[in-house]
């Protein structure tokens, strides 16, 4: 029977049911698509491990009332917490070595780095490395982004400052290998691309710099742009096979896409001032957070375009993926300042790409 034959009663009821169901499809869809746990406060960086199931988040917890931190490891699937592993260093900075099944934290406040047993969740080592004590005149360098090249067990940190370094550990003794200098005002981003024997850094100054592995030297450094404006690139993520870096801009809207074997700026992908990047090479995008705007962008790496948007209030901060490329995470910080803290947990997102 048509809907047309239906009598008054009989269509309202048929429209609205018929509109249920598809408001009832849509959320299952949503839900499905877009997964939001609240996990604990000062959330920062995550590492996923397939060999374990498990998805690890470094908070940081209260800065007034916690001495130490927190590392949550979450089913990956439900984001539910299945471990707690309490640390008497507050942990920032995140990455794992899937052939040793280590994770490795930067604690940036006290200059150090901890290893933890990924199975077990027990303190394999711990690094000071830098061992200067904080005053008025001197300035600690601070740990933020961590590297693992697991071809030969060596973990490279960030350290930031006026004058940063990068910091070469040895994964097996976590002791330091040796120090690389040079790399410039607050250089904050670290990749690596194994297979090359090649480390990449940006920092504060406008500059890309090109590290060799082997021999632990600056091969070049690259300013990428000179426009007059104000820059500050903060994180980058390789595509290795394209030779290409994909380059976060705190200070102006747009994410840099860069010819890593020219430094030359291949593209300025239109998008609010950014964060976090992550090239996923499975599906040829990028994914990047708008920690003022409260959002996600996913960028293809065919045509520079943005595709989709992700709205993640309030603060979208650090992003992971899953092994197979399939599933997104996102780090999500609620509103805080030095005067007034957060009293809600920070987020955890997943999202089915």
């Amino acid at each position: 029977m048509s809907l047309r034959h239906l009598c008054p009663s009989r269509l309202r009821h048929s429209l609205l049911l018929g509109s249920l169901l598809l408001a009832g499809s849509f959320q299952a869809h949503a839900a499905e698509e877009m997964l939001r746990k609240a996990v604990g406060k000062g959330a920062y960086e995550m590492a996923y491990s397939q060999q374990e199931n498990a998805l690890w988040l470094a908070t940081s917890q209260s800065r007034k009332l916690d001495k130490g931190g927190v590392v949550y490891r979450l089913d990956p699937v439900s984001l539910e917490i299945t471990q707690v592993i309490h640390n008497d260093l507050k942990p920032f900075g995140a990455a794992i070595n899937n052939q040793t099944d280590t994770l490795w934290f930067g604690n940036t406040v006290n200059s150090a780095v901890t290893a933890i047993d990924a199975k077990t969740g027990e303190v394999k080592g711990r690094l000071v490395l830098d061992e200067r004590k904080r005053s008025e005149t001197v300035r600690p360098l601070q740990p933020r982004e961590l590297a693992v090249d697991e071809a030969t067990n060596t973990v490279y940190i960030t350290g930031i400052g006026q004058e940063s370094v990068i910091w070469v550990v040895d994964g097996e003794s976590v002791r330091l290998k040796t120090t690389i200098t040079g790399t410039g005002k607050f250089s904050t981003g670290l990749a690596i691309d194994s297979a090359a024997k090649r480390l990449y850094t940006t920092n504060g100054d406008g500059e890309l710099i090109t590290i060799d592995t082997a021999s632990n030297k600056v091969l070049s450094r690259k300013t990428l742009l000179d426009d007059g404006k104000a820059h500050f690139f903060l994180n980058l993520s390789l595509d290795a096979a394209g030779h290409r870096a994909f380059i976060t801009d705190s200070k102006q809207p747009e994410v840099l896409v860069v010819d890593l074997r020219d430094g030359k700026v291949l593209e300025k992908v239109a998008a609010p001032e950014s964060l976090a990047v992550l090239f996923n090479p499975t599906r040829n995008e990028a994914y990047v957070t708008h920690r003022k705007a409260g959002k996600v962008s996913v960028i293809d790496g065919k045509t520079y375009k943005v595709v989709k948007t992700f709205e993640t209030p309030t603060h979208p901060n650090s992003l992971a993926l899953s092994a197979d490329g399939k599933t997104l995470f996102v780090s999500v910080k609620q509103a805080s300042s030095k005067e007034k803290e957060a009293t809600a947990p920070d987020d955890v997102i997943r999202i089915a790409l």
